[in-house]
């Protein structure tokens, strides 16, 4: 409900403004679906009497505002934590619960759920609320850790890792839509900026964390430690949570369209995680994956078209601002993840640095994109064209893999640090960016759906991306099975200066791709006033 204009903490907005969100919600109570004759058919008006809990809420104060974004943060920390803290484990879990041919399938198990359960939680808020399905989704997490720890098999430990996996696709995506309900667009940049600089700094503690945790303690504290972490979560979110802005409309899920979608989003990500790894990519396996794939999503592109109400909006799929916004996030965040796993083999196999040293550039890429991200939401709540600032990024991101991809055995160590950080300030801005411009243009009861959305497609990127980049680096490089590794690489000094030019020129057009997205997105105002400091809590 909108407030009178007495009403409410100065300088905050909850909704969006009419204008702001012109053609992506055609209706504020569902979304319309077009007649043959090209009419919009709008759905029945829901009616029902006004009951107390209706009743405008009273406004959050700053005090109630940071203890929520606080325990979402830390939320999203445990999500981001995950990803990575495992990997150095993996040597000592193989030795305790044996079956190291299956030890891939934890690190995988965890990525298809999450991958999964990303869109389907975020749609689901859209209908019962955040709270509950964000307190459910640090519970699916935290009781997925636990199991986890106690995995008495290696087969025990997969399974958990999953239902970990299922709470942890949840928590990021109703995170960042939380921000959306309490925040008015111009307020969301440096919140929205702060949650992009606890991810990139999760990626570079995770393994470190998991390497000292597993080396001085045991594996199994990588697990146990989200326990005390998950109940402060839950502490922090629980009661503030309760006054939180609902923005819920009636909605029905369409379970068919859910189980099409994720069927072929894990099919996808099966085939382009084991293609040239696990089995040839040639091979009956990968062949089958893709093509059950392919007729899955052409399934769900049908039962859009035909649904009543769609699993994920017609509005947001044909919107002019949210689809050219995805493919952007698409390119470019897979370029940042692609470039995060193969850079520290080309600083080794190309340029003979060590282990230790190219992860020290892997840092100053991550340092670069993590000031990047900060510097761009400070600046975007303070110019008008807000958009010319991820724009200029890439086209420094280009420019700095140009130079990489011109002559990578020539360079020393030194000047890739150097285009490292350069490539990571200019793609910094992509994370937060993508975020506030597809909250910014949907109506508030679809930020979920539209959020979830975004992430789920920014996962499938990833994914497509390192497997375009390990297609050039492992193709061609045979050692008689036709299954090559990185580590069969590293080991081998193989002489990989030529497939990482096309490594570099590949990452290159995929950032232009997502540049030219972004020269013909429509740049929609940021509305609402930046939030006065409060005084009294002085």
């Amino acid at each position: 409900m909108r407030r009178g204009a007495g009403q409410g903490m100065p300088g905050m907005t909850r909704e969006i403004a009419p204008d702001d969100a012109h053609g992506i919600a055609p209706d504020i109570v569902g979304d319309a679906r077009p007649s043959p004759r090209g009419r919009a058919q709008q759905p029945e008006r829901q009616t029902r009497p006004q009951q107390p809990d209706d009743a405008p809420a009273a406004p959050l104060d700053h005090a109630t505002i940071r203890a929520i974004v606080a325990g979402i943060m830390l939320a999203m920390f445990l999500s981001a934590l995950e990803q990575t803290i495992v990997a150095p484990a993996l040597p000592a879990i193989g030795r305790s619960l044996g079956g190291i041919d299956d030890l891939s399938w934890v690190v995988t198990a965890y990525l298809l759920a999450a991958t999964a359960a990303t869109p389907l939680f975020g749609k689901l808020s859209d209908i019962y609320g955040r709270r509950a399905l964000l307190l459910a989704s640090i519970v699916i997490f935290v009781a997925g850790s636990v199991a986890c720890a106690l995995a008495p098999t290696i087969w025990g430990l997969i399974l958990a890792r999953a239902l970990q996996g299922i709470g942890g696709g949840g928590l990021l995506p109703i995170a960042q839509t939380i921000i959306a309900d309490l925040l008015s667009p111009r307020e969301r940049p440096v919140v929205q900026g702060r949650t992009s600089i606890m991810f990139m700094s999760a990626s570079i503690l995770g393994p470190v964390l998991g390497g000292l945790l597993t080396d001085h303690l045991h594996w199994s504290f990588i697990f146990w430690i989200n326990l005390p972490l998950g109940a402060v979560a839950l502490v922090m979110t629980e009661r503030a949570l309760r006054r939180l802005p609902r923005n819920d409309r009636p909605h029905e899920l369409d379970v068919i369209g859910a189980g099409l979608m994720v069927g072929a989003a894990l099919a996808l990500m099966l085939a382009l995680s084991w293609g040239g790894i696990r089995y040839p990519w040639g091979s009956w396996r990968i062949i089958t994956l893709v093509t059950s794939s392919a007729a899955l999503w052409v399934l769900f592109t049908l039962r859009l078209l035909t649904a009543r109400e769609p699993f994920i909006p017609l509005a947001i799929l044909h919107g002019r601002v949210t689809s050219t916004i995805t493919i952007a996030a698409f390119f470019s965040i897979g370029t940042i993840i692609g470039v995060t796993i193969y850079m520290p083999l080309y600083c080794q196999t190309v340029l003979g640095a060590s282990a230790s040293l190219s992860g020290l550039a892997l840092i100053a890429y991550m340092g670069g994109a993590t000031l990047g991200s900060l510097v761009s939401t400070r600046v975007i709540v303070r110019v008008k064209h807000y958009m010319r600032v991820p724009i200029l990024g890439l086209v420094f991101a280009v420019a700095a893999l140009a130079v990489l991809a011109a002559d990578p055995a020539g360079h020393t160590l030194g000047s890739v640090v150097a285009l490292l950080f350069v490539l990571g300030f200019g793609l910094g801005p992509m994370y937060p960016v993508s975020t506030i411009v597809m909250q910014n243009v949907v109506k508030p009861h679809q930020l979920g759906t539209a959020t979830g959305t975004l992430n789920f497609f920014r996962t499938l990127g990833g994914a497509l991306v390192v497997a375009i980049f390990g297609a050039i680096v492992l193709g061609g490089i045979g050692d008689g099975s036709g299954i090559v590794t990185l580590e069969k690489i590293a080991a081998g000094h193989s002489d990989l200066a030529p497939a990482f030019h096309w490594v570099f020129i590949a990452a290159a057009i995929c950032l232009a791709v997502s540049l030219l997205c972004l020269l013909v997105i429509e740049e929609r105002p940021l509305h609402g006033p930046l939030r006065a400091p409060d005084r009294t809590a002085e």
